[in-house]
Order: C-alpha cells, then structure tokens, then sequence
C-alpha cells in the first residue's frame, strides 16, 4: 500500500516537507490509544531469538534508526511502537543550529537513494535533553547519541563540543556516536586525522570511566576511507579503547548512477545514501570484521531496504544494523519485514 498509494503521492513534494508532515502523523497517529494499539501491535515483533547483547546493552531486536531521522529526539517513542530496537538521535550539536541552506535533501528514485546536505540542523543541547526527559519508561528502546560540533565551532577547538555533548547527554542516552564523518559540515572530516580523532575520543574515556555506570561509544565512519585508514581506525579503537563502530555514513561519490548526470550536477555537493550506498558499506563492514579478528561490536548501515540486505550485513560482521534511506522508500514497516525474517533465519 504504502509503495504502490503513498509514496508516489508524497514524493511529489519537497522532501524535507514531506519529512516534517510525517513525523507530525506519526506523533498525532499514536497519541489516538486505539490506533497506537492497532499499530504497534502490527509492527513490533517480539522474540528472544531477536534479542542482542552488546557492549552490556539488552536490543529487543537487532534493527534500529539511523543517525538524521530523529534529529532532536522528538519521535524515538513513536519509532519504537513501529518495532524498531534502537533509536540513534541527533546529530546533536551543543548549541542549536539552521543548518546549510535549501534546498538540502534531495530524492533519486532512480537509484533508490537520496542526497542530502542537511548541515547538522538541530534544535541544540538543551532541547534534545527537554524531549529525552519524556522517555516512557515502559518501553524498552534504546537510544543511542550522535555527538557533531557546531559548524562555527574551528576544528582546533571541537574536542570541547563533544566533551559538552557528552556531558549533557550521559544520564539520558545509553549509548554515543561520535561524529566526525559528515560530508555536509565544513573541514569536519578533517577530525578523522588519526591525532584529532584520538584526542577526542581519549577526552571522552576519560570522563566516561570517571562515571559509576560508563556508557559505550561508538565512532562513526565514512564510506570512503581507504584501507590504510581502516587500519589506522582499527588502531584508535585499540588505543582509545571505545566499544566500536557505526558502518558507514553518506558518500561523497556518485559513481555508477542511474539518474542522470545533468541532474546529479544540478543537484550539487551533498552526502549520498541509499542503494548506492549498499555494497561499500558490506565491504567496510566485512573487512574491519576480518581485519580485527571481530575484536570489537559493528553496527552497520548503508543500503538497507530489505530482509536480504539486513542479512548480508549481519554475515558480514555487523551485530546490529540501522536504517534510514529505506524507510523512506520502503515505508513505516520496514523494522517488521527484517525481524519477521531474521527470526525465521536464527530458528533455522
């Protein structure tokens, strides 16, 4: 219904307006108690066999929501009565910010993908921690941070952003993504030097085991770091000793596209995600898994629209995976069709 009716009808009109009319259903949708029954009682699948431990955290199930969705933390309730285990917020920044300039998402539906240069716009600190202070505790969602500087924040001084995200957000969160690997902020990926990236990250251990209770952190890639840097990220992980990694963010490249060249050009300068997206991210996935010898947890994303695209991930090493582009193209359920499979595959 949802591919054959709806999509072509919202796909008509902006995507960031279609962005924000479906987040406003979703909230109103699920605060009418029937229909919040009849939905959640469709979508969330639940079965031990579903559930994951890592890094002494208990998923309900295995298939979360990327980093971008949920910016501010305003609908991580409503997206777990979709079915989904976990919900990454933000990316957050210390002070709120508007972002690049629109428009900044834009849809390929040639290639399944979209292209967006979204610039971190999000409400700020305090607003994210406001929404989290509504977090039904009956729920078993768990939500994870995405940290980001603000983009008037020079790269010299972008440790103290994160150590203030951090700060801010630990009694709310259960776990944390550092993000240093958005193509949309200006000289961010520049953080990903081997020296700046362990300052960071080594701040934040610090404080974390200064804490009676630490929470794991994560650090998110890009898709286009070569093999010598997935080395060097290999190292870091060992050095710093941080928990793991999100695999991967949006990619700089555009190769081997269906739309055409003409629009891509007039599209401009942006992070590509979606079915493009798919096979680099397997291949980051599966080579940090061999290459490490599993030595620490991976989430991945990148080109998930189905069951079969979640289970390449898993077997090629990832123990949780996330969504983001396949929502939108696939619709609300697409948390229900991967867990309806995986179970199936994991009683086999």
């Amino acid at each position: 219904m949802y591919k054959c009716f709806l999509r072509p009808v919202l796909f008509l009109f902006d995507p960031e307006k279609v962005h924000r009319f479906a987040f406003k259903t979703l909230k109103f949708s699920l605060t009418v108690p029937l229909l919040r029954n009849l939905i959640k009682n469709y979508a969330v699948v639940k079965n031990p066999v579903l559930e994951k431990e890592l890094f002494g955290i208990r998923f309900s199930n295995p298939v979360g929501i990327a980093a971008g969705f949920d910016k501010n933390a305003e609908i991580y309730n409503e997206l777990g009565d979709l079915g989904f285990g976990f919900v990454e917020i933000g990316t957050v920044t210390p002070i709120g910010q508007p972002g690049n300039p629109k428009p900044r998402l834009f849809r390929l539906p040639a290639d399944k993908a979209l292209i967006n240069r979204m610039g971190f716009n999000n409400k700020g600190l305090k607003a994210a921690v406001e929404n989290l202070k509504k977090r039904k505790t009956k729920t078993n969602i768990i939500i994870g941070g995405n940290l980001g500087k603000n983009t008037a924040t020079p790269n010299d001084k972008a440790v103290e952003d994160y150590v203030t995200l951090f700060k801010g957000l630990f009694d709310y969160v259960d776990y944390f993504t550092v993000n240093v690997s958005c193509p949309n902020i200006s000289d961010l990926r520049e953080l990903q030097d081997q020296d700046s990236l362990t300052e960071i990250l080594n701040r934040l251990q610090e404080i974390n085991k200064k804490k009676p209770g630490p929470k794991p952190i994560l650090l998110k890639l890009s898709p286009d770091l070569n093999n010598k840097q997935l080395d060097e990220v290999i190292e870091i992980i060992k050095n710093t000793g941080i928990d793991g990694v999100v695999a991967v963010n949006t990619t700089i490249t555009r190769d081997n596209l269906k739309t055409p060249a003409e629009k891509i050009k007039k599209t401009g300068k942006g992070g590509l995600s979606g079915k493009p997206l798919k096979d680099r991210s397997t291949e980051v996935i599966e080579y940090l898994s061999e290459k490490s010898g599993k030595a620490f947890p991976i989430i991945g994303v990148g080109g998930i629209f189905s069951p079969e695209d979640a289970l390449e991930k898993l077997n090629a090493g990832a123990d949780l995976i996330q969504v983001f582009t396949g929502f939108v193209y696939e619709g609300p359920f697409i948390a229900r069709k991967i867990n309806k499979r995986l179970m199936k595959e994991i009683k086999r």
